[in-house]
């Protein structure tokens, strides 16, 4: 074989080496573990520039100078933002979904229970405007808590994940405050039974 032959060769094995070695990944994640976006589908335009509702409410370390001690979390409705207030003169600053026209409420609470995946029961209220609804939704990622919830006094109200992660930013629950999944686990880990809620409203 002549040296411009085994040129030839090597560049088309390096070739076929390279389109596996890139198609890999991507077969053995759908063979095994699904991606995000399997559950949350991408807004139209992903990676396409800014996405309203995503960008604008990325987690954040920001300034705070306000009244709530270290360890509270302060829950601006109107600014659909959400604060867990830390001891260096900063908060970190989450976006949220809060409740519509008419759910809207202010106030304070204690966080009284912590579940993680948890199941849904919605509540008579809920069931007399949506009968449609089940009557129990076992956790996981099509449940409207998400990946996570954290129950606010004995209200009915809680700080939870979504399935629905474009509604965040948005006046659209009947009083709970969501947050994305990956959002409400950060916020769940650093906080813990007993951590008071503010709610202004």
């Amino acid at each position: 074989m002549g040296l411009t032959m085994r040129l030839k060769t090597l560049a088309a094995l390096a070739l076929g080496a390279a389109i596996l070695a890139g198609s890999a990944p991507a077969m053995a994640q759908s063979a095994s573990t699904p991606s995000f976006f399997s559950f949350f589908p991408r807004p139209s335009n992903f990676g396409n520039g800014p996405v309203k509702g995503y960008s604008s409410i990325r987690r954040q370390v920001v300034p705070y100078t306000g009244k709530y001690k270290p360890g509270t979390i302060v829950v601006n409705t109107a600014e659909r933002r959400l604060y867990l207030v830390q001891d260096n003169g900063t908060a970190l600053k989450y976006g949220i979904g809060v409740g519509r026209d008419g759910f809207r409420w202010g106030g304070m609470k204690t966080i009284t229970r912590k579940a993680e995946w948890p199941g849904w029961t919605p509540p008579p209220q809920m069931l007399q405007r949506r009968p449609d609804l089940p009557r129990y939704m076992p956790g996981g990622i099509d449940n409207p808590l998400g990946a996570r919830a954290l129950y606010l006094g004995s209200s009915l109200y809680r700080i939870h994940g979504s399935n629905e992660p474009e509604t965040i930013g948005q006046a659209v629950s009947s009083g709970c405050f969501r947050m994305t999944n990956d959002d409400v686990t950060d916020l769940y880990d650093r906080v813990r039974v007993g951590t008071q809620v503010v709610v202004l409203n």
